[in-house]
């Protein structure tokens, strides 16, 4: 493998701040040295390396054919792209690995789960089809993932990903061959990929427990959602619509056959009570904005404040909340959200709800900066190599970044002789 021959990389404008960051080369190659240590064959880790440093020095598109020339300097894009597409390397411990840095460095307060889009040509590409996405809104040709990320107050990186694969895969036996579908990835709801996606973290990653937020407006039916999460022992903050029922429906007799309410109507009654208004700023772009919050207990279930426990091996019935945001002179709510942090004070839980913007540009960033919607292959195993690396490029830029910005804040704050 050529080496560079510039000793640092400035790197400049990361997320907006102007910040100058210097990247050590050696230090790179010491962060993939321990992230790809679980990769059995010394090649499949320098490949491991190469790619990641293409996905953060390339500019532009980062294809398989421009990293391997950029990076190595002759024609090896045929071994990079065995190694990304074929070579039958493990990502789960990578992904583990890398979530164990982020969290040593970023302190989360949320696992966020995400829908990602990646736009396609044709329909041979993994899961490729014209489908319907919740964030988009609309029907697009394309592959639909899950990404579960990390996130704190100054940043928000993928550690897990999750494949959607439409139904119209499931009896494709022509396409799923040619994409190396492994048999037991079928399709699935989407809160039902979510959960397996969390599970993922629970099983054997030994990372603290965080709440889990995710958006879940556009599903007909949230509840299995919300059960599997209180089964886990997982508290939460999950967007919904408004004529989702408050609590699950239970068997009644005609004496009580009253349903249960729906999330809007009890917003409802809890405006009539009043709102506060909250003025926050965005710590993404600096906008301040104002909106008003309401945050009401769902009759039926525990009182709130009750203890919640966070060992994920024994189920509880939590008490369920709602909490509803307005814009200023808006009638109708423009965020519901239904969580078992009946304990947390408003702002906190005002303030896991903004995590999201953070999620949204460091999604954005995903895509410009590291090539995450760059991949040309079509096998299942290649597309789960891919947002892994890329995954492991942002994570690596993200802890420089932040360990710039700490360094300055110390000088800052140092008193002067």
């Amino acid at each position: 493998m050529r080496q560079r021959t510039e000793e640092w990389v400035p790197l400049t404008g990361y997320g907006g701040t102007g910040t100058s960051v210097l990247e050590n080369v050696d230090d790179l190659a010491q962060f993939c040295k321990e992230l790809f240590s679980h990769i059995p064959r010394s090649d499949q880790r320098r490949w491991a390396e190469v790619y990641t440093r293409g996905l953060i020095s390339v500019p532009g598109r980062k294809s398989i054919r421009r990293i391997a020339d950029y990076m190595v300097g002759w024609r090896a894009d045929q071994c990079l792209q065995q190694f990304v597409n074929q070579s039958p390397w493990q990502w789960q411990p990578v992904r583990r690995s890398l979530a164990h840095q982020l969290g040593a460095g970023l302190r989360p307060r949320a696992w966020l789960v995400e829908e990602v889009v990646f736009p396609k040509n044709g329909d041979r590409s993994v899961g490729v089809c014209k489908q319907y996405s919740t964030s988009a809104q609309r029907m697009l040709n394309c592959q639909l993932g899950l990404a579960v990320m990390l996130a704190g107050d100054d940043a928000a990186c993928a550690v897990n990903w999750r494949l959607m694969l439409p139904q119209s895969w499931d009896a494709d036996e022509v396409r799923r061959g040619r994409a190396h579908v492994p048999d037991h990835e079928r399709h699935a709801p989407r809160g039902q990929q979510v959960l397996a996606a969390i599970d993922e973290l629970l099983d054997g990653w030994d990372l603290p427990p965080a709440p889990v937020v995710v958006d879940a407006e556009q599903d007909p039916d949230t509840e299995p959602l919300l059960q599997g999460l209180e089964e886990r022992g997982l508290r939460y903050l999950v967007r919904v619509g408004e004529r989702t029922p408050a609590l699950p429906a239970t068997p009644r007799t005609p004496a009580d056959a009253r349903r249960a309410p729906t999330v809007g109507e009890l917003v409802a009654l809890s405006a009539r009570q009043g709102r506060m208004t909250v003025n926050w700023r965005d710590r993404v772009d600096g906008t301040s904005t104002t909106s008003r919050f309401s945050a009401t207990a769902v009759p039926g279930g525990p009182p709130l404040g009750a203890p919640v426990r966070l060992d994920p091996r024994r189920p509880y019935r939590p008490a369920r909340g709602v909490l509803a945001e307005w814009s200023l002179g808006g009638g109708r709510p423009t965020a519901l959200w239904i969580n078992n942090l009946g304990s947390a004070r408003l702002p906190d839980l005002i303030a896991l709800t903004k995590l999201r913007s953070r999620v949204t540009g460091e999604m954005t960033r995903m895509r410009e900066e590291f090539g995450l919607q760059s991949f040309e292959g079509r096998s299942f195993r290649g597309w789960h190599h891919h947002v892994t690396l890329v995954s492991a490029a942002h994570v690596y830029r993200t802890l420089r970044r932040l360990e710039a910005e700490r360094a300055d804040e110390t000088v800052q704050l140092r008193p002067r002789a």
